[in-house]
Formats: C-alpha cells, structure tokens, sequence
C-alpha cells in the first residue's frame, strides 16, 4: 500500500477485520474466548478463503469461523501444534501491533521509495485482491511509484499463506529473484 498511515474504516464496513483489530482491547477480547490453538486454526481458515473477512455489527472475527471447517491440507499438525506453541507462549500483541495497528502510525518519513530490487509473492485467491483499489495499485501499477524495482509474482492458485501453501514454489521464486540481483 502507499506509505503513510493506512485508513480502511471509509473503504470498508465496520466489521472489516483491519479496522476491528486496530482498536486496542478487541481482538484481545475476542481472542480471549478460545486457546491460542482454536485461534490460529481460525485464523488460518478464515484467512484461507477468498472473501474478506468482515463481520456482522453483532459479530467479533472469530464468530465468523464454523467450527467444522476443515483446514487447509497444505497446514499440518505439526505446523499447528508449533504456532500453538508459539501464541500460548507470546500472546498475540505483538502480531496485532505489527501487523494492524502501526498500519495507522505515521512515520515521519518522506520520500518513501524503495530503490532495490524487491520481490511480491502475491496468490491469486488471497482476500487481499478485493480490497478496495489493490487492482489500481497493484495490478495497475501503481506500487512502481514507490518500489520502481518491485517484481511480482502471482501464483494462481495461492491463499493468503501461500508461503506455506507451495514452499518449493515459493522458495525456487525467491532463489531465482536473489541469482538475478545479488
């Protein structure tokens, strides 16, 4: 997205996810009604899908998963087992920090353009394309203004997590990009 702080509350319903897990305290309520095994499994449903998650004015994120989804086949056991561990232990602050709620800081920084090569992996059913103006941006062209040098790499059949989803494709995409600029 351009730099500066993002503001999806006018491009979105309320119950976008973004925009409910930017205030501080909501997702942590939220989160709060389930181990952080039922959590990232929900998250990883949800966010496995091609629609955007928003939930209804009387609905958190987490209401928006039915229970007997199944997960994706690409995330084992053990993947899960380890984030598990890893959410039960750290929480998830510094997730919805990072990742949602710097999204409305402003950095103070101008003249934001990234003059190295860059490389986006981007799937072709990641939620992400039917965010408001991501055709303009991204399939358009309008991220070059910012990244002059951004490769990007759609795989067709990718989710949100497809890192995860194709690690061999991903990883040959990424060996490929680093052989042509290091």
């Amino acid at each position: 997205m351009p730099p500066g702080p993002l503001k999806f509350d006018k491009r979105f319903h309320e119950g976008f996810y973004i925009s409910r897990w930017q205030e501080p305290g909501r997702a942590e309520a939220d989160f709060g009604c389930f181990d952080a095994k039922t959590v990232v499994r929900n998250i990883y449903i949800l966010f496995s899908i091609s629609e955007i998650p928003i939930a209804a004015e009387n609905q958190e994120i987490m209401d928006l998963v039915d229970p007997s989804s199944p997960l994706s086949p690409w995330l084992t056991k053990e993947d899960l087992a380890a984030y598990e561990a890893f959410y039960e232990k750290s929480g998830f602050q510094t997730a919805l920090q990072i990742s949602y709620r710097a999204l409305r800081e402003e950095s103070g920084l101008t003249n934001l353009i990234v003059k190295v090569p860059a490389l986006y992996i981007m799937g072709g059913k990641d939620y992400v394309n039917k965010f408001p103006g991501i055709d303009y941006y991204i399939y358009i062209g309008r991220v070059k203004m910012f990244e002059p040098n951004l490769e990007i790499q759609f795989m067709s059949e990718g989710s949100h997590f497809v890192q995860e989803q194709s690690p061999d494709k991903v990883n040959q995409l990424i060996i490929t990009f680093l052989e042509k600029h290091v």
